[in-house]
């Protein structure tokens, strides 16, 4: 039986393995997160997670300006060799969770339509997420921008 995934929030320690994360999983320049994990180490509204010991998994969202409890998941990673064993859907229950209690009301996601990320789409649609626009040619000529949501539970925050 294999050992218990937990969930945390990350700390500066983490940002190195954050990166190879983002880099394996060819989601963009590992560079990029340095601006994207400053403005939550500087005390923004953000949540970054990862996996506990061995940084697995880590998930990032932002709340949506000019919203109501609107929240964008900008970003979810596991490890190419633990894809399917349970690290990305319990990052996903673990953000949904807190932002509930932060009086979120929505979760949104952006990812490609490219069929690339189709195992990204299959994965939001496996844990409950509607697909609920497409934005064609988004990201470059024939990459589409495929935008998911979930309402969460009423009485979640």
């Amino acid at each position: 039986m294999g050992e218990e995934i937990k969930v945390r929030a990350a700390t500066r320690d983490d940002v190195e393995a954050i990166r190879a994360l983002a880099v394996a999983n060819d989601m963009f320049p590992g560079e990029m997160l340095d601006g994207m994990m400053e403005s939550y180490f500087a005390g923004a509204d953000e949540l970054w997670f990862v996996t506990e010991g061995t940084v697995a998994g880590a998930a990032y969202a932002v709340p949506e300006k000019l919203t109501n409890g609107t929240w964008n998941q900008l970003m979810i990673a596991v490890a190419p060799d633990q894809h399917g064993k349970g690290a990305g859907k319990l990052l996903m229950r673990h953000l949904e969770q807190t932002v509930g209690k932060l009086g979120g009301r929505m979760i949104i996601i952006d990812t490609s339509g490219t069929e690339a990320f189709a195992g990204t789409r299959s994965f939001y649609r496996a844990i409950g997420y509607e697909q609920v626009a497409c934005v064609t040619d988004f990201w470059d000529d024939g990459d589409d921008k495929i935008t998911f949501r979930r309402l969460l539970p009423a009485g979640a925050n």
